[in-house]
């Protein structure tokens, strides 16, 4: 596409949609750099495309483009054009004709600074709440019952998990539930994070965010308790028009029998479904909260949880540069002291797996892929502490574990989904500590203990 030199001295008039711009002089402009009118000038043109008209032949062609100039979009130009590239070249010869081949102006970066620095302060606000300092402050859970009594064979089907396999808090309950066995006796629906936020369940399950070859692997499902389109949708529909206009999350335990929520706290629903579901479990024996460990469990919860498992959104979603240094501190504190203790114990609490390595491997499965990096938590990878990462594989390898992780839907709820975060949207690629041949490598953890009590 051709465009016409502006000449110093030189008059133009153009005739759109029989609507005038006055005829002007353009002397004195410099088109190579941001363009500067005398005040006498008038306001009422612009720097566009100026297509010379070669022959009289070409004038109804011309003035369809300029109409598309002014009045249409780049992708209609492109579409005439047959060229699909016609529209990227347009805006950057635009580009070009505003500020030449040089950085934009100042007051242009100025401005597009201060609008995407209010508009990102006002979605933080409302994605992750924060105290007077910045530091991200997580909601409590709105929901915190439990079955009254243990589910026995007459309940199975009545009561349904929602969770997501992007979400690590959910992802907690979804690695109970395999390690337990009850995957009949509870059944599952798995929600996709929308564009927007909140979460959803897709029309069909035919296409699916992962090409995985791990046999088993969960997806995105429909809604197979309530047929909801988004998880908004099933809180609304508690017994009695009750309703709920607070944060629709997962992971949430639902009553079929009651239509009412259970619980929707990732630190009960892991608890719960090891406990109350033994008589329907296709493996009771294992107790992954044993009373004798209980105290240790919940000394070790009190330490991930604000440090590590929150730890990292704190570092994420800091809204202060203070405030971030605090979390990035206390994120990696922790994970030094970690990796001295799992040097001489091959979990948590020893040769038990418990709720508590459960609730760590969730953030740590992530780590490498989405939180060092997008999150800021930069200082050292998980494959950096040989303890941590073989700790990580040791339970990844466990039977069932596997089918819970689906890698690319990770990256896509975080990468895609969080826009303040991530404004372009491109995922970064996987890096080799979370590919699929390095997840199944040896990890020699069985050599720090005898034997493995699960």
């Amino acid at each position: 596409m051709a465009i016409t030199n502006l000449h110093s001295n030189s008059n133009f008039n153009l005739d759109l949609k029989g609507s005038s711009f006055t005829s002007i002089p353009i002397a004195n402009v410099n088109v190579r750099h941001p363009i500067i009118l005398n005040r006498n000038q008038k306001k009422n043109w612009s720097t566009s495309f100026i297509r010379k008209h070669n022959n009289n032949n070409n004038k109804n062609a011309n003035d369809r483009y300029m109409r598309k100039v002014w009045c249409g979009s780049t992708r209609d130009m492109a579409e005439e054009s047959g060229n699909e590239n016609d529209g990227v070249d347009i805006l950057k010869r635009v580009s070009q004709m505003l500020w030449g081949r040089g950085l934009p102006p100042q007051m242009l970066v100025f401005g597009v600074r201060t609008a995407w620095s209010s508009g990102w302060k006002t979605m933080m606000k409302q994605l992750a709440p924060s105290d007077p300092r910045g530091s991200y402050t997580r909601p409590d859970s709105a929901f915190r019952s439990r079955p009254s009594n243990s589910v026995n064979s007459s309940e199975v089907g009545r009561y349904h998990l929602y969770a997501a396999l992007a979400c690590p808090w959910a992802h907690r309950a979804l690695i109970v539930r395999a390690l337990k066995g009850l995957e009949d006796a509870v059944g599952v629906s798995i929600a996709s994070p929308g564009l927007n936020g909140p979460w959803e369940f897709p029309i069909s399950t035919s296409n699916s965010l992962s090409n995985s070859s791990i046999a088993g692997l969960l997806r995105p499902s429909v809604d197979n308790a309530n047929g909801c389109k988004t998880l908004k949708e099933v809180y609304g529909r508690r017994k009695g028009g009750i309703g709920y206009d607070g944060r629709a999350t997962v992971p949430m335990l639902w009553d079929r029998l009651r239509n009412d929520v259970v619980n929707n706290e990732s630190a009960d629903i892991i608890d719960i479904l090891n406990s109350d579901f033994n008589q329907v479990a296709k493996y009771p024996q294992l107790d992954l909260s044993p009373p004798f460990l209980r105290d240790q469990i919940q000394r070790w919860n009190d330490i991930i949880y604000p440090n590590i498992n929150n730890g990292v959104y704190r570092c994420g979603f800091a809204q202060s540069q203070g405030a971030y240094e605090n979390a990035i501190q206390c994120l990696f504190d922790t994970l030094d002291s970690l990796e001295v203790h799992l040097a001489a114990s091959r979990y948590l609490c020893g040769d038990i797996l418990t709720l508590a390595d459960v609730r760590l491997f969730t953030t740590l499965f992530r780590f490498d892929p989405v939180y060092h990096i997008l999150f800021k938590c930069s200082k050292k990878k998980l494959s950096e502490y040989p303890n941590l990462y073989g700790y990580m594989l040791d339970i990844y390898q466990m039977p069932r574990v596997a089918t819970t992780c689906d890698l690319q839907a990770i990256l896509d709820g975080y990468y895609r989904v969080l826009f303040p975060l991530n404004p372009g949207g491109i995922q970064p690629v996987v890096p080799v500590s979370s590919e699929l041949a390095s997840l199944n490598k040896a990890h020699n953890r069985e050599l720090i203990s005898s034997h493995v009590n699960i």
